[in-house]
Parts: structure tokens; sequence; C-alpha cells
């Protein structure tokens, strides 16, 4: 009887420690193997070496080296990937000494995107991404764009017959910047519209499999309208939705994808627009894992990531989300914030309280007398202000609330 079986690729995992990336080794390690089971592989092995510095042919040291050709053949090992970006001589060498073929965590991370992709945009992105950060490796024995065997590092524009010619590779390259361009105005417009609106707009942010669509999801309602599972980069795609907050008040909703260690450049070039979903809002959630060990590591990487988007003046609400499975000795590290878990019955409410605590911070007071003729306008003043006091007097309504500093003129109508 024939195994018709895909056969799950084996996998090796290296990784050198040095001064400068001591502090988050560890628990870049352990994400480096998180992302390869995302990629659907098998993790068999795992070697890590302490360097003053990368060997410039190598990466590792010649010992190291031997060490790791050894567990190749005892463990039959297809894929081996290393935690630091490898320069293109040095994949050159590293496949031509092991024998099999090698990645590093750039290129998973850029696999797992290709294998994520729902929409024609998202797809578009990934694959500018992929073929940014193989154009220079497409010199000589270097990686090939269809490599013999497919598995990890061969999803998106690797599966396709690209002929391996620079100049090929630079006209697709303009081709895809040419219509993601369009995609971009098209976004532009409908932010343009959304502002316009007066509705006030919150993004999610934060790091990956943080909670973030769970957090979308229980905003909204029943309706799922984002994809949601324990898995890094579940979504890649910016979705925006309306939340009601409290009696009227309407607020837009935007979740995008989640952030990583060492994203790579050509991934956040590539998902600028989609990014922006998020740097235009006027208040951010930073939505931040309680249960994972390295949480601060992950804070700082978001942190980074934010300050490299300019989107450090934008307010920001730190949530630490799944306090259910959370140690018992959690302590947060950024300061004020609120901790909870989205998947508990009261968590979504807790949420859109700390939002409207945050909000009374953030917008102005006003009062203002609506005569009778004008109730009408009532319900319409409560989807873009905080409608905190209604009075009955002679004459007219006396109304007290909240109102954000960039709504304020819509008040004159009133």
């Amino acid at each position: 009887m024939i195994d018709l079986d895909e056969k799950q690729e084996r996998v090796l995992l290296a990784g050198i420690e040095t001064f400068e990336n001591s502090e988050s080794f560890e628990s870049s390690m352990i994400e480096l193997a998180e992302l390869t089971k995302t990629a659907g592989a098998l993790v068999i092995d795992q070697f890590t070496q302490k360097r003053e510095r990368p060997d410039g042919r190598f990466l590792i040291g010649s010992g190291k080296l031997e060490q790791i050709r050894f567990a190749i053949e005892v463990g039959y090992i297809d894929t081996v990937i290393f935690n630091e970006r490898l320069t293109p001589r040095q994949n050159i060498n590293l496949e031509n000494a092991l024998g099999v073929k090698v990645i590093d965590r750039m290129q998973l991370i850029l696999d797992i995107f290709a294998m994520r992709a729902r929409s024609h945009e998202g797809m578009l992105q990934v694959e500018e991404a992929q073929l940014n950060y193989l154009l220079p490796r497409l010199v000589g024995q270097g990686i090939e764009l269809s490599r013999q065997g497919g598995g990890i590092g061969s999803r998106g524009p690797g599966e396709s017959k690209l002929e391996t010619d620079r100049r090929y590779i630079r006209t697709r390259i303009e081709a895809i910047d040419k219509q993601l361009k369009k995609v971009e105005k098209t976004r532009e417009t409908i932010r343009q519209k959304r502002s316009e609106s007066g509705l006030f707009q919150i993004g999610l942010i934060g790091y990956t499999n943080a909670g973030k669509s769970s957090m979308m999801n229980a905003l909204v309602g029943v309706q799922k309208v984002q994809y949601e599972k324990d898995e890094l980069f579940a979504t890649l795609d910016a979705t925006t939705k309306l939340v009601q907050l409290g009696d009227d008040f309407t607020v837009s909703v935007t979740d995008t994808v989640g952030f990583i260690q060492n994203l790579p450049t050509e991934l956040i070039k590539a998902f600028k627009s989609t990014l922006e979903e998020s740097a235009n809002v006027n208040l951010l959630i930073h939505v931040i894992d309680a249960s994972n060990p390295h949480h601060q590591i992950h804070e700082e990487t978001v942190q980074k990531i934010m300050s490299d988007l300019d989107m450090i003046a934008i307010p920001v609400l730190n949530v630490y989300n799944k306090m259910d499975i959370a140690p018992t000795d959690f302590a947060p590290t950024l300061t004020p914030s609120i901790q909870l878990s989205i998947k508990e019955e009261n968590g979504v409410q807790w949420l859109k309280t700390a939002i409207l605590e945050k909000l009374h911070d953030l917008f102005d007071a006003f009062e203002i007398e609506l005569p009778y003729a004008q109730a009408y306008k009532l319900p319409e003043l409560r989807k873009f202000a905080l409608v905190e006091q209604v009075v009955e007097k002679e004459t007219a309504y006396h109304v007290k609330g909240l109102v954000s500093p960039d709504m304020r003129w819509k008040l004159d109508n009133y």
C-alpha cells in the first residue's frame, strides 16, 4: 500500500549567542522552534554556540559545523534553519558544507507569511518581500527560486517556475510595486472617509499570538470577523469594524499583522500600507501576552517597531491579556495598564470600561443647549461624543459630555 501522506520536513535549528543578543537569545531560539512548527516542520535537534562575533564564512565555528554535519547524518535532517540572518555567501558555504537545504530566520518568517496570506494584497506584499530577499542570493550556485523537493522556504514565488534572472525579478518587483501603490491609494481614500465621518479610531497592536484577533472578535460581538488560532501570524490582513462602547457611542477598531523579533525589513517595507492602518488611529491598544515568560522582550520589540513607524506620539492603552493562564506572581512591566483575559465572561466589559476611562483623559468636556425642536439630533450626538448628562430645561436639553478634540467642530451643528 502506498502512503500518500506528505512527509514532514525534519529540521535542525542553529544559532549563535553574542554579547549583543545575549538578553533575548534564549527567547529567540524558543520562538524559532515555534516558527518552525508553524511552518509545518518537525524540530529534531538544536545547536547553539557562544561567540564574540559571527564567523565570516559559516557564521559558526568549524568545530560546531562538524557537530551539525554529524547530527544531520544521524537524524536524517532535511533542512537547517539558522536564527541569524545569513549573507548570500554564508548561505552558499553552509549548503555546500552540510549537503542539505539551509535557510535563516528571515526566510522562515517570509515562508510563513506566504502560507498565511489570503487576500490579493497580502499575497502581493509577501511576494514582493520574498523577491527582495532572494534577489541578492540569485548569484552563481546560490538559492534557487524553485528548490528541489519543496518544503520550508519554497512557498510563494518559490513554487512557481520563475526564471532566475535578476532583470526579470526586478521587473516583477516593479510590477508588484505599481499594484500595491494602487491598493495604497484606495486604503488612503478609505482612511480619509473614516476620518471625515467623525468616528474615533482605535488600532490593535502587539506581538504575534498575543490575542489581538480574539480581542477584535470579543469587541465586535457574536460574529467572528477575524480568524483566531493559537499560532504565530494567524492573521495578516488588516480588518476594521465598528464597535459600540456604551449607549450609542461608536468607534472603529482595526486589527492588523502582529510583530516579532527581527521582523524582516523586506516585510516592513512590503506591508507598509497595511501597518499604516494602525499608524493613523487616535488610540492604540497594545495587547501583551501575560502568560509568556518573555513578555518584556515582546513589549520592547513592539515599542521599537512603533518607533520605526512613527507611532510613538499616539496615545496607548496597555492591556495584559491571557491572565487566566498567567503565573500567579505576574507583575506588569508597563504602566499604566490593565490585566484581563478576553476569553473570560467579564473580559470584554473590563476592556470597554478601560477604553472609556482612557477616552476621559483624551477628550474635552463640553456643555450645550439643544432646543427641543432639535431633539432628533441627540442620537447623532451620542454616536461621536460621550454624553454623560442630559437635563430637561424650559426650552431645551442641557447636555454635558466629552468629545474628541478632532471632533469638537461638529458641536457647531448643535
